[in-house]
């Protein structure tokens, strides 16, 4: 299965934790921290919403920073995504 958003929704999907430390130091699974970056797996078309035009700006790949309570979390095939419009997304992680 495969999750395609409609208008101006993004799904998203973490990225990994960090498994060790900048120093080599190996992070057990409860003291590695929740990451703030995720990836776009998918973008939906843009369209009018609210009679204003949406232009999508986001590509499959971009690594995204968005709000910490933003969007709908949905787990597929064992997987968790989360959905989200573009303007929750707070920037692009180049």
């Amino acid at each position: 299965m495969t999750l395609k958003p409609l208008f101006d929704k993004v799904v998203l999907k973490k990225a990994e934790a960090e498994e060790t430390t900048k120093v080599g130091i190996i992070l057990t699974g409860s003291a590695k921290e929740k990451p703030d970056m995720s990836e776009v797996v998918a973008v939906g078309p843009g369209g009018v919403i609210d009679g204003k035009e949406v232009k999508m700006v986001l590509n499959v790949g971009d690594r995204v920073i968005v709000g910490k309570y933003s969007g709908t979390e949905v787990k597929l095939d064992g997987v968790e995504y989360t959905v989200v419009s573009q303007s929750d997304i707070l920037a692009v992680v180049e």
